[in-house]
């Protein structure tokens, strides 16, 4: 029998003993719960991307304007969206199996669809039909500042109420062979949207990566631990990826295609290349980290709760525009989720 105290010593409080008899405690279900949430937002937005764009995507000149980023867009998209259903799953049934309430968000399925050819006509979680997307990750990534330091960083493209799917059949140009760039306004609205759709895919990516980060210092199972990291390392090859492809559409020869109907325009961020710009710099600089004074090093950032944990990821996703249209009753569930798993804490 283990001393009085020996529970407290390794750094588990009496109340969470019920660890050792295979449940979780109530901070690691928390952690859990919320990842799978977040999961279940992200498989949403990706299978939307994925049944106009991906390998068997029904929208051919989607298809097309995303190939002019990456001739693989397509596989990458499909690829992605496969493993954002792995991981809502696996997650769900791990909470299963450790005997916590597994998560469901099917209520909320109330969005409209794209009416654009190839998009199902079901009920969404979320909306990608008019997005304010985020762009500073691509110039804090290029920066020796860090947001946990308090730094700000300015926006690589403005790209503000703009759709990343079309809409509808008016988007679509009807021949999908476009030269490049494209010269007609059906092209350039459709490659347009592409554009923003490559931004978005980074944009939402480098958030998994960050929230990862920040859910793995609150855990206390190792195998929760295991768990968070093993996935985490995903979201961040993710990033990786998509930051690279994102630059193919602020670089020539698609620099400077703009929207005719809503004027977002992607610039060439390469006239003048510069160190925050630069579209093939697309690893994390070193940065500062912990606190001023230390060298300089490059990590993942930011990853502090207050900057990229739960509440933070749901704050930034609808500033997104990516829950308009969603219910009360939806922000109440899915903010409760949120401040349950930043309110973890590992103990020790």
């Amino acid at each position: 029998m283990l001393p009085a105290g020996a529970l407290l010593a390794t750094g588990v409080r009496a109340a969470d003993t019920e660890t050792a008899r295979g449940g979780l405690t109530k901070g690691d279900a928390a952690v859990l719960r919320f990842l799978a949430a977040a999961e279940i937002l992200e498989t949403d937005l990706w299978q939307q991307y994925n049944e106009l764009g991906g390998v068997n995507g029904g929208n051919a000149a989607y298809v097309a304007a995303l190939q002019n980023l990456d001739g693989d867009m397509p596989q990458y998209i499909t690829d992605n969206t496969d493993d954002e259903v792995s991981h809502a799953d696996f997650l769900n049934a791990y909470l299963k199996s450790r005997g916590a309430a597994q998560v469901n968000l099917d209520e909320f399925r109330t969005l409209p669809s794209s009416k654009a050819t190839g998009a199902r006509q079901v009920g969404r979680l979320t909306n990608l039909q008019q997005l304010v997307v985020d762009t500073s990750f691509y110039t804090r990534y290029r920066s020796s500042e860090n947001p946990d330091l308090g730094s700000t960083f300015a926006q690589a493209v403005k790209i503000e109420n703009q759709p990343a799917i079309p809409l509808n059949d008016n988007d679509t140009p009807p021949n999908t062979g476009q030269p490049v760039p494209p010269v007609t306004h059906a092209a350039r609205r459709m490659q347009a949207i592409a554009n923003t759709a490559g931004f978005h895919f980074g944009y939402i990516e480098q958030g998994g990566a960050s929230l990862y980060s920040s859910m793995a210092l609150k855990v206390r199972d190792l195998e929760v631990l295991r768990i968070v990291v093993s996935i985490g390392g995903v979201e961040t090859d993710h990033f990786s990826l998509w930051h690279d492809k994102l630059g193919n559409a602020v670089a020539q020869p698609l620099a400077g295609v703009t929207d005719p109907e809503t004027g977002v325009t992607f610039p060439d961020l390469n006239n003048p290349a510069t160190e925050l710009s630069q579209t093939n710099k697309i690893l994390p600089e070193p940065a500062d980290f912990l606190r001023n004074g230390l060298p300089e090093v490059s990590v993942i950032r930011p990853t502090l709760t207050e900057n990229a944990g739960a509440v933070a990821t749901i704050k930034s996703f609808t500033a997104d525009r990516l829950f308009d249209g969603q219910s009360k009753k939806f922000f109440a569930t899915v903010m409760a989720l949120a401040e349950a798993a930043d309110a973890a804490r590992r103990g020790f």
